[in-house]
């Protein structure tokens, strides 16, 4: 949509009300894939969209997989349920003791993590999960910079300040729920509260506040990460380094990044009524991209697969009556695009894009 902005998109979500069951579903569905798999994707994790996809709905693994990385994203999803479970009790306030019980089931454990310093010496330090970080934490800017947070000694009463001031600003309701939120997730990332974790949960604790005002939650998409980034660093060259008084910053000191924040909402929600109202034969959908075929045979390909899973290609010519080469083809093409995988033990399909019919 052009010139799309949050208005239009929450007048286009309102005009879709009440969901039916079914619409509830489908988009629980899609949310649950697609915000954990770009949220630690965003991180480093490795698995793809299609092993995310089979380990949170069938808790299967397929392929080879990172223990770790296994591991992160169960915990990444059990986490999401709470902070839905969460943002359902509408008048209870948020609080430091759930945001660390956040971190704690998201880390698990507390575990050891070694460096090399520059100079070719090991040193490591420990992780805790579910506590405040014991030692400072920096991140060097894509240009370079040194960018400090908050330090370990200030960190626990900045956390507080930062939990009172969105309590009593949620009751004032002079900020709407997207400003809540852009706000509270800047404020966030400036103290940095933790050693590990800080991006998942910060994200986490934006849709817990979307949630709780009834708008859809939205995903950071990690192919977009880029802009996410550079809106936080506009936003901080404004506000400055002094993180305590990132911690404490308006609205107006960061316009770069609500301006981002609310283009991001806007189209996660306008991508959400498409995904529930555009119901065409060659449409479907993969992590948030809508994917309009120009050939029909894409699609009678893929819905053999999902029908059929194990299927020659032999098979998928005698029932299309598509010729062979143009079958590889295509095939190639959707196994290069990540939207279908082909199993090693039995030869089965498996496909991780989602039909519009």
């Amino acid at each position: 949509m052009r010139y799309l902005t949050l208005e239009k998109a929450l007048e286009a979500w309102q005009k879709i009300q009440p969901l039916t069951e079914g619409n509830i579903q489908k988009l629980s569905r899609r949310f649950t894939i697609d915000f954990n798999y770009n949220s630690n994707h965003l991180e480093g994790n490795t698995l793809t969209y299609g092993q995310t996809e089979i380990l949170l709905l069938f808790g299967k693994v397929i392929g080879e997989a990172n223990v770790k990385d296994v591991q992160d994203m169960t915990a990444s999803n059990v986490t999401l349920k709470m902070m839905k479970k969460e943002a359902l009790l509408k008048e209870t306030p948020l609080t430091v003791n759930f945001i660390r019980t956040l971190h704690h089931t998201l880390l698990r454990e507390d575990y050891t993590v070694y460096r090399q310093l520059p100079n070719g010496q090991q040193t490591s330090y420990m992780i805790h999960a579910g506590q405040y970080k014991t030692r400072p934490n920096s991140v060097i800017t894509r240009y370079g910079d040194r960018f400090e947070y908050a330090s370990p000694e200030e960190t626990p009463a900045l956390m507080t300040d930062l939990v009172d001031w969105y309590n009593q600003a949620e009751q004032e309701g002079k900020l709407s729920p997207v400003e809540l939120a852009a706000l509270f997730h800047y404020r966030y990332i400036r103290i940095h509260p933790f050693e590990d974790g800080n991006g998942r949960i910060a994200r986490l604790l934006v849709n817990y506040i979307l949630a709780k005002h009834n708008y859809p939650m939205i995903v950071v998409r990690s192919k977009n990460k880029s802009e996410y980034l550079e809106a936080l660093h506009a936003a901080d060259l404004l506000v400055g380094n002094i993180p305590s008084v990132g911690a404490h910053a308006s609205l107006q000191d960061i316009r770069p990044f609500l301006q981002y924040f609310k283009g991001l909402v806007a189209k996660e929600i306008y991508t959400d009524v498409c995904f529930l109202t555009e119901h065409r034969e060659n449409l479907w959908w993969y992590d948030g991209e809508r994917i309009e075929f120009r050939s029909p045979n894409y699609s009678k390909i893929l819905m053999l697969m999902m029908t059929e899973p194990v299927l020659t290609l032999a098979d998928m010519q005698h029932k299309t009556g598509i010729n062979k080469s143009a079958i590889i083809k295509l095939t190639n093409q959707l196994l290069e695009k990540h939207y279908v995988e082909r199993g090693t033990a039995d030869g089965s399909w498996r496909v991780f894009i989602t039909p519009s019919i």
